[in-house]
């Protein structure tokens, strides 16, 4: 029922992590009234779902924080060069608490409608209690990668062991001790559990999909030395996360693969190796994910790699990446993940090979062989980025509800909004650089710009905001013309929606660059927000020609 004593709130917002809690401050400093609600007990959004063991980000922890208060930067000491699952909960733990963000937000609450009233220019939310609550703007920050994709093979019900995924983990590293595990999956938190898991295990078996490209994580405590010199520059260091291709700071190289020797390129190759990180072997050339004949010396030295590292050929070349160019699908970094594989309790699956046709009470039946197993330990990955949104039942009168309304695909304004749904912004979503990028600058980017439009409006003496559809055209155009440059468009993977059965392709970021979409952005405003119906009023698109001017 609707709560009759809740004011009409300036801000609703769906999700207490990252995206969520930076817009609660935003929200408070503007003077705004703000109602978030989060499905978890707590704030942390993924990290507090993802407690796999080895959880850990793969963006240097270093860059990988919130930009908006220098005495935060200076106050949080980061210890390791990637942070694991704890740590980055205890950062936004200590900031929800250190501004005090907890108080705006409701938890252990999951909202199951949001429903736009046109005459009243408020959006409606209905929660789980069946309460409702309304307000002026809806943003969703429930994330990329929260909503964990369905296991889509059948039989797993059949099976009376230990079931447990990688995106909900439930138990300890010890509940697998002297076990028969198998892991479905080899993905980023599978490439991270793996190694661990096999340390405990009496015999792991590895269900492999598709082989990816792991790097080696070169983890390691941060010397104290380190964390001083970036704190000491901290401002510019995120001026230049801002700017930068992916937002972590920029090692430009302008040459081409075969602008050098094969001599030259190979000792390249290891250097960037030893370095590794996103800019490691993949971005050691200007044209690798430009030009499949340049990406095939880089994916070649990978796979020389793999077969250097792993004893048994055969293992080594299933596990050799041959269906997609390097850097086309998410890089994965690792510790010991293809070393893991010469121990003698590790074996290796290829659904390729042999797909799984069902489960019995304990064992894993392929079309070659039944494999039996005490647990099995589902590391699948997500409904990305239209998931959580869909799961959010947003509907207006006009548009329909929003998965009716992309059912063709996505189409959004810049990322952060969609012709049909007035007043509602989503944070780091589709279409958004968020896929491909150090997804806390993206996050604080898109906030800051969502609440500087909300400010216009309202010194305009508007309340409802809205793209055009001719202007969504454009983004969508520009994200498509971007992609399609690049060798994400030769590769079927999450980006594009692909793992999930039935869901419509269209690639989910924009991947002309962090920096880039920040100056359109930034240009977006300063022309008075072309192809964006303020009051029902709009300023020509030219979102094209902007595009097209920005460097």
């Amino acid at each position: 029922m609707t709560d009759t004593t809740a004011p009409v709130v300036d801000i609703l917002c769906v999700g207490a992590g990252f995206s969520g809690l930076y817009a609660a401050y935003k929200a408070a400093e503007q003077g705004w009234t703000f109602a978030g609600y989060e499905t978890a007990p707590d704030v942390g959004g993924t990290w507090l779902w993802n407690t796999y063991p080895g959880a850990r980000c793969d963006v240097e922890s270093v860059y990988y924080s919130y930009s908006f208060s220098e005495e935060l930067q200076q106050e949080w000491t980061w210890s390791e060069r990637f942070a694991p699952q704890a740590e980055i909960l205890s950062y936004i733990n200590h900031v929800a608490d250190r501004f005090d963000l907890r108080r705006h937000f409701r938890f252990d609450t999951t909202v199951v409608a949001a429903n736009w009233l046109p005459d009243e220019h408020l959006w409606e939310l209905t929660l789980d209690s069946g309460d409702t609550r309304r307000g002026r703007y809806l943003l969703a920050g429930s994330g990329g990668l929260s909503t964990p994709k369905d296991f889509d093979v059948p039989g797993l019900e059949n099976f009376t062991g230990l079931t447990v995924s990688t995106s909900r983990w439930t138990i300890s590293l010890d509940d697998l001790a002297g076990k028969r595990v198998a892991v479905i999956g080899t993905g980023s938190s599978a490439v991270q559990c793996i190694p661990l898991i096999a340390e405990v295990a009496e015999h792991l078996t590895v269900f492999q999909r598709t082989p990816n490209y792991v790097f080696p994580a070169r983890n390691a405590p941060l010397p104290a030395e380190t964390v001083a010199e970036t704190k000491s520059r901290y401002p510019a260091v995120r001026e230049e996360c801002r700017h930068s291709p992916g937002g972590i700071p920029d090692r430009p190289v302008t040459d081409r693969a075969f602008d050098v020797s094969d001599e030259e390129r190979q000792e390249r190759y290891e250097r960037a190796y030893e370095r590794s990180g996103f800019l490691g072997v993949g971005a050691e050339f200007a044209d690798l994910l430009f030009d499949l004949k340049a990406n095939r010396t880089a994916s070649d030295f990978m796979r020389q790699k793999i077969r250097q590292i792993v004893h048994d050929p055969r293992a080594a070349s299933l596990l050799e990446p041959q269906f997609h160019a390097l850097g086309a699908k998410r890089s994965c970094f690792g510790t010991d993940y293809y070393e893991t594989f010469n121990r003698p309790n590790v074996s290796l699956v290829s659904l390729r090979e042999e797909r799984i046709t069902t489960m019995t009470s304990g064992s894993i039946v392929t079309e070659s062989g039944s494999y039996e197993v005490d647990v099995i330990v589902l590391a699948i990955g997500f409904d990305a980025f239209t998931g959580p949104l869909f799961a959010l039942n947003v509907t207006t009168p006009r548009a329909g509800r929003l998965q009716n309304a992309w059912s063709d695909g996505v189409r959004t304004y810049l990322g952060t909004m969609t012709a049909g749904f007035p007043n509602f912004f989503m944070i780091g979503g589709p279409q958004s650089p968020a896929l491909a990028s150090n997804v806390v600058v993206t996050i604080e980017q898109a906030v800051d710009w969502i609440t500087d439009l909300i400010s216009h409006a309202k010194a305009e003496g508007s309340e409802v905001i809205e793209p055009t559809t001719e202007a969504q055209k454009d983004w969508v155009g520009i994200t498509e013309a971007t992609v399609n440059q690049t060798l994400y468009a030769t590769t079927d993977s999450w980006y594009r929606g692909s793992n999930v059965t039935g869901k419509p392709t269209t690639f989910l970021g924009y991947v002309g660059g962090v920096g880039k979409y920040r100056r359109m952005c930034t240009e977006i405003a300063k022309r008075g927000y072309p192809g964006v119906l303020i009051g029902g009023q709009a300023v020509a698109p030219g979102i094209g020609r902007i595009d097209e001017e920005i460097a």
